[in-house]
């Protein structure tokens, strides 16, 4: 079943400039998946925001996965 990320992931531009945030806490999506990328789990990141919930792992993973989706790469001449 697919995870709806609207639900979880929050945009304001009084929190965090307008980051994407999850449920308007100030935690960025983008902290909690770099902190993944770095080996941090996420029993670790549960015991040090005890305001996170396991399906926020999922959701931030959705939208990141939707960003990415919508990514267009366009190649660019080198100059001679």
């Amino acid at each position: 079943m697919a995870i709806d990320w609207k639900e979880t992931i929050t945009f304001n531009p009084q929190v965090l400039t307008g980051k994407a945030t999850i449920r308007g806490m100030r935690i960025s999506v983008e902290h909690i998946l770099r902190s993944l990328s770095h080996g941090i789990s996420e029993a670790e990141l549960l015991r040090e925001y005890p305001d996170l919930k396991s399906t926020d792992f999922a959701a931030c993973q959705a939208y990141a996965a939707d960003v990415v989706a919508n990514e267009r790469v366009y190649p660019v001449k080198a100059s001679a």
